[in-house]
């Protein structure tokens, strides 16, 4: 089993930064793949970042504004964010698995998840 603990949401000014860490504990070099998700109010769970053997994947809404890196000494991933805008406002969650590269922004294709981390932007 694996457990993955995120830190670092909060309430920040568009144009802001933010970084979120997520700390994986257990079995954690059973996995592949960390990936960040994110789910608004209303909508379902978007992929935003993923970090798979070295290799970082972006959605196409955050490339050039989120870095995605992995600390392995410390089993922790982070997501720099930096030019929040207020549609980057929703819950923040980590995911881990070994998901295949085609279906790596699935969020169907991670079993383990975080328990999520608030990110508001106020314009």
């Amino acid at each position: 089993q694996v457990q993955l603990v995120e830190s670092g949401g909060g309430l920040v000014q568009a144009g802001d930064s933010l970084r979120l860490s997520c700390a994986a504990s257990g079995r954690a070099s059973s996995i592949s793949t960390t990936a960040w998700f994110r789910q608004a109010p209303g909508e379902e769970r978007q992929f935003v970042a993923a970090f798979r053997w070295g290799s970082t994947y972006y959605a196409d809404s955050v490339k050039g504004r989120f870095t995605i890196s992995r600390d392995s000494a410390k089993n922790t991933v982070h997501l720099q964010m930096n030019s929040l805008q207020p549609e980057d406002t929703a819950v923040y969650y980590c995911a881990a698995g070994t998901p295949i590269l085609s279906n790596l922004r699935a969020h169907t294709a991670y079993y383990h998840w975080g328990q999520g981390t608030q990110v508001t932007v106020d314009s």
